[in-house]
């Protein structure tokens, strides 16, 4: 049976990260525990959770000319990412994330760097890989206006779109329009439904709820799609992981109910190891889980 293939359009960075026993407080000082360079940006994520369940990936993005970016280049292509469509930015520095953890969650700030050297203009010549792509992947920590322009391009060729609006900011209603399903958490979907009516794209929306699950609508009422309770490492990257595993049960022809528990187990393995992508799972591990969890 041939791969699934799914076009990812997102973001590349470094995550840099400190594992402390609390946060500091404002204007505090405290001695952290470890440090990590972990591989990571939300399109890298969700690109490297899709090919490890078994999809075919491309990715299109961009990093800098510098040694994050040559490393994170090589992480790729060792998880089977192609990496052909991404683009080498001179002028600026590889994005980066600053990650804290502690009590069992974590505080980031993403420095966007060269992710924001992407430019519609890259997704055109792009636009034959998409075009042949099962599903296209977005997020946005990339212009607003390549995000716009992968979904236009992507609903062109009938090829089914997710967008996960992270980090959250108001969504004009064409953009939505043109996505199949949109994937945010309950704070994000306030923020992005700000200037357009929720109601009206209702079906549309998955919102994740950590452990407790997912809510879908379904026959015009809310349905939730339980989550598993498992022991939490690190929950950074869970979202990524869902969103790609999503992806690649749609692509299998799974419905919404079953690809949203695919994506629900394929989460909860992933926080249960440290770094964003150092967690995802397998796609035999998610089969074995949830047949182990089935009721």
């Amino acid at each position: 049976m041939a791969k699934p293939v799914i076009t990812v359009v997102g973001s590349i960075n470094m995550d840099l990260v400190t594992i402390a026993s609390r946060f500091p407080s404002q204007g505090e000082t405290i001695l952290g525990e470890e440090f990590h360079l972990i591989p990571g940006g939300k399109g890298a994520n969700q690109a490297v959770a899709a090919a490890r369940l078994g999809a075919d990936v491309h990715m299109i993005g961009a990093v800098g000319k510098d040694a994050f970016g040559t490393e994170l280049l090589r992480s790729l292509e060792r998880e089977g990412v192609h990496i052909d469509n991404v683009k080498p930015v001179t002028d600026k520095g590889t994005g980066i994330a600053s990650i804290t953890i502690s009590e069992q969650d974590n505080r980031i700030i993403v420095v966007p760097g060269a992710n924001h050297a992407l430019r519609p203009e890259d997704i055109d010549r792009c636009e034959e890989m998409i075009a042949k792509s099962d599903v296209c992947v977005l997020q946005l920590e990339i212009p607003l206006s390549v995000v716009e322009r992968a979904a236009f391009l992507a609903k062109k060729h009938g090829v089914r779109v997710i967008l996960n609006p992270a980090p959250a900011q108001p969504l004009p209603q064409k953009l939505i329009e043109q996505v199949d399903f949109l994937t945010p958490n309950e704070h994000e979907r306030d923020i992005i439904f700000e200037q357009v009516d929720a109601d009206a794209f209702a079906d549309k929306v998955i919102v994740t709820e950590g452990a407790r699950g997912v809510t879908i609508r379904k026959d015009g009422k809310q349905m939730l799609i339980p989550g598993f309770r498992v022991p939490v490492v690190d929950t950074t990257g869970a979202g990524d992981t869902f969103n790609g595993a999503l992806a690649v049960a749609l692509s299998k022809g799974m419905s919404l109910e079953e690809a949203c528990l695919f994506a629900n187990a394929a989460a909860a393995l992933s926080v249960t190891k440290l770094g964003a992508q150092g967690g995802m799972p397998m796609k035999e591990e998610v089969e074995r889980f949830l047949k182990e969890n089935a009721e």
